[in-house]
Order: structure tokens, then sequence, then C-alpha cells
């Protein structure tokens, strides 16, 4: 059975990670670099860096920051934010990242998904899909932090993105995100269960418990978390002891000081 994993997501604006609730009102965390060798100290299978203005400058910052990262982080390393061609998929693996992930270029020209599967692997792909409920409680995703309804519903996108060659999916609940009040259990299921690549469940996570319905009720592969890492004392060590006490396989069932343990 294959393992499943912690991941901690960093937003970065201006070469510092921010955080906010439902991508809005964001406030200072800390120096991405640092944090990065925190949490992966702490028991983080996995870091993902986003850039969330996504302007050329930002661009540049950020690769900055992955090849900074990149020279003491021992586990995988994902960015994304402002990628819109194949070569900005190459500058970002060149820099030091593992993987990268795809938004809003994957709405207006999908085919940068396959370009990007069949130059690099299908393993360096994650597609980045953001949702949101309408007042209506339909499913949407949206593009550009946030900010724009594709008119399009999960389901479908997901199954797009993995025809076109993703081989990962970041699945963010806008609604939930920064509220550390849980998952959207609904939206992972249904798009867990309609395609074969793993799905980070992200956006909601507060407690440990949270981490282990995303897994166990709704199928998801990996858990991304920031609020409860950034602000209260849990720690990703700790999530995957408690999910090894429910029963998932993980990397390590670690417990507290010992997360350094994790890349082992």
């Amino acid at each position: 059975m294959l393992t499943r994993r912690v991941v901690v997501c960093l937003d970065v604006k201006g070469g510092r990670v921010v955080k906010g609730t439902q991508f809005v009102q964001l406030r200072d965390v800390g120096d991405p670099v640092a944090l990065a060798s925190r949490y992966e100290q702490e028991g983080a299978d996995e870091v993902v860096f986003l850039d969330i203005s996504a302007s050329a400058e930002e661009r540049g910052t950020l690769l900055d920051v992955a090849r900074r990262t990149a020279e003491s982080l021992f586990v995988p390393l994902t960015i994304g934010g402002g990628v819109r061609t194949v070569d900005d998929v190459g500058r970002a693996l060149r820099s030091g990242a593992d993987k990268v992930s795809i938004n809003s270029a994957a709405v207006v020209r999908p085919e940068i998904l396959t370009e990007a599967a069949e130059r690099f692997g299908s393993q360096c792909v994650v597609a980045s899909i953001d949702v949101r409920r309408s007042d209506d409680n339909e499913l949407r995703c949206l593009s550009y932090s946030g900010t724009r309804d594709t008119g399009r519903e999960p389901v479908d996108c997901a199954r797009e993105v993995v025809d076109r060659g993703a081989g990962e999916i970041l699945l963010t609940s806008v609604d939930r995100d920064g509220t550390m009040t849980g998952y959207d259990l609904d939206l992972i299921g249904r798009v867990a269960a309609a395609v074969a690549v793993p799905v980070i469940a992200s956006g909601g996570a507060g407690t440990y418990q949270h981490m282990v319905d995303a897994v166990t009720k709704a199928g998801a592969s990996a858990v991304a978390a920031a609020s409860m890492f950034h602000f209260t004392e849990q720690t990703p060590a700790e999530a995957k002891a408690a999910m090894h006490a429910a029963g998932i396989p993980v990397r390590r069932a670690l417990g507290p000081g010992a997360g350094s343990m994790a890349r082992a």
C-alpha cells in the first residue's frame, strides 16, 4: 500500500512566506528558506512554494528562493506560480525544484501540461486546481490566484489535466483555506475517485484528525497544510504519528522532536 504524505505549502510574496484566509488578508510568516528547513526537521515529507503574485519579478525571486532552499533541503520541493511556458518549467527544475505546479496556464493553454510531461516526465508536473463553492453550492474551478471563475467543475478539470499529462493534483478549497475548520471532504472524494494520479488535499487543515479524515474518508494521497503548522504547536511529525495510529501507512510515524528522521 502506498504511503501517505504530509506536505507543507508555503505561499511566497516579495521573498517572504505569507498566509491569509481564503487567499486574502495576508500576514507575514517568515523567511521561506528557514521555514522550509524547519518543517523538514519537523517531519514534512515535501515542501511546496507557491508564488502568489506571479509577476516576472516575483518569479525571479521565487527561483532564487528555490535555489537557496534546494541547497540544504533533502525532501522534495515543488514550486509554482507564474509558470506560463514549458521553458518556465525547465527554469524551475534547474533552480532546484523536483516538481512544478501549474494552475492558470493550464486553463489558458492546457497543452503546457502535455509539453512539460513529454519533456520532463509526468512525475514533475503538478496540476494545481483551486475550487470555490458558488452561491448555489456548485463547485467551480478558479484561476489567477482564485480571482477568476473558469466556469468548470473540478472533476472535469481533474480528468483533463491528467489526460494531458499531469502526474499529480494539488486540490485546494478556497473556501476552507486558512480557516483550520477541516478539508472539504466532498470535493476531495469526488476528484480522488475520478482520477488515477495522487491527489493532495489542501485548504482547511487544523487538526490531525482532519488529515486522517482526508485520507480515510475522501481518498487523498497526501495532505497539505500551512496555518496549522504556522500558528499552532502542531508538527508534521505528530501528524504522521496520528495518521499511523489511525492505520494509515506513512513514510515514518514520528513522535515529537524526531522530525529529522523523516528523510531516513
